[in-house]
């Protein structure tokens, strides 16, 4: 009867971030149990996919929602809708990390509320998206999103080469972004799930600001919000060690495990 109870969770995506999500549901994580993954280089992790101690199903993407009660989406943000859509389409729930994605395919939404699907946003590497969603019960004047990255960790974003900016060589902070939460993410689909992430928790993409700063004088990827509202002001700043993926820090597979940690939990912690 146990086993029958637990909720199974398949892994879209095999980079840094699905990776460690992986591992740690092959490690247990309460009422929860790995059924399958996915890759776009399937024979690349075969391997060690295998050795896990429950190792699971690798299939393609189109498989995953049939297998699994909720999919994690780990992957490049133009897969993202081929990953979502088949699950919420049965009801089922998806947990996206491609945040950005969402604003090109906000009607995943909508299925999703048709047919009692669900979408979740793990805070990934922001911080204080309870206390956004808090404000956002009320009203709130305004929010903004300073993010400071090693040079690193912003080459080759579309807003860049789409502008000619050249930050390779930079041996000061240079700004390289102002604008709204959704400009943001078309600019900087790598980058900025985080500025949207924020403009979802609370006023929206287009009236969220977000400053982007390639630094190299910094070595973590750095994001501060600041939120003015009727019930609190407060601003917030974090500093993400990165991963393998410089674009990535490795707190944001952290925030997904404990994310899943939430779902079956005994006892739950935060909004």
């Amino acid at each position: 009867m146990a086993d029958k109870a637990r909720t199974k969770i398949a892994v879209a995506g095999l980079g840094a971030i699905g990776t460690d999500v992986v591992k740690a549901l092959d490690q247990g994580i309460e009422g929860l149990t790995l059924v399958a993954v996915s890759a776009q280089n399937a024979d690349k992790h075969r391997g060690w996919v295998s050795a896990l101690k429950s190792a699971p199903k690798l299939v393609t993407i189109e498989e995953l929602a049939e297998i699994a009660d909720i999919v994690v989406e780990c992957a490049p943000a133009k897969v993202v809708r081929s990953i979502v859509a088949p699950v919420v389409e049965r009801g089922k729930t998806a947990v996206v990390l491609s945040v950005g994605a969402l604003l090109q395919n906000e009607d995943l939404v909508d299925i999703a509320r048709r047919n009692g699907g669900q979408i979740i946003v793990p805070t990934g590497a922001l911080i204080g998206l309870d206390a956004v969603t808090a404000a956002a019960v009320g009203t709130i004047h305004s929010a903004k999103l300073v993010t400071r990255k090693p040079v690193a960790g912003l080459v080759g974003a579309p807003h860049l080469i789409e502008n000619n900016i050249e930050i390779e060589g930079i041996t000061e902070p240079l700004r390289i972004f102002e604008g709204s939460a959704r400009d943001a993410a078309k600019g900087f689909p790598a980058n900025l799930n985080v500025a949207v992430a924020l403009s979802l928790a609370g006023i929206g993409p287009d009236r969220t600001r977000v400053e982007i700063w390639a630094d190299p004088t910094v070595t973590r990827n750095t994001h501060r919000i600041e939120v003015d509202s009727d019930s609190a002001r407060f601003s917030m700043t974090i500093e993400n060690i990165p991963s393998e993926n410089p674009k990535t820090g490795r707190i944001t597979a952290l925030s997904v495990i404990a994310s899943l940690r939430k779902l079956r939990a005994s006892l739950r912690i935060g909004t």
